[in-house]
């Protein structure tokens, strides 16, 4: 029987978060500070769901005037039916659901808290990796 790989062995673990009654603009910089695309919002700890950079420039409109970034907070841009995933789901199911979906993201979840974030940059990376491995049984393997 194969083994399928989990989406754990190519999550990034322990992403940055933010809590869902903070400024808009601060989510933003953050995100900018640490080039990420994407972050898991908590409220009181407990995830809720995810922001993206796309969230906020939609939000913002494309001159980031209207409406004035100042008065949003993240609760304005966040998506609260993220797409969630336990830490031992296989990476097959996570990557087909994404395409499927047209999802940049999915949260991973062990016992109910965030464990990691993968991302459409991790699923490059996993195929990377998985394409330089010679396939189980074939000569190169040996």
């Amino acid at each position: 029987m194969k083994h399928a790989t989990q989406i754990v062995a190519y999550m990034t673990p322990f992403p940055f978060s933010i809590e869902i009654d903070a400024p808009l603009g601060e989510a933003r910089s953050f995100m900018r500070l640490k080039q990420i695309r994407h972050l898991p919002v908590t409220e009181r700890g407990r995830l809720v769901g995810i922001v993206s950079d796309r969230d906020i420039k939609l939000i913002l409109g494309p001159d980031f005037a209207y409406p004035e970034e100042s008065t949003l907070t993240v609760r304005d841009a966040c998506v609260c039916d993220a797409y969630v995933v336990e830490a031992d789901t296989a990476l097959d199911e996570v990557a087909g659901t994404m395409a499927r979906r047209h999802l940049g993201s999915a949260l991973v979840i062990k016992t109910g808290k965030l464990v990691g974030i993968f991302t459409t940059t991790d699923a490059c990376r996993a195929l990377e990796s998985l394409l330089k491995s010679p396939p189980a049984g074939s000569p190169e393997a040996a």
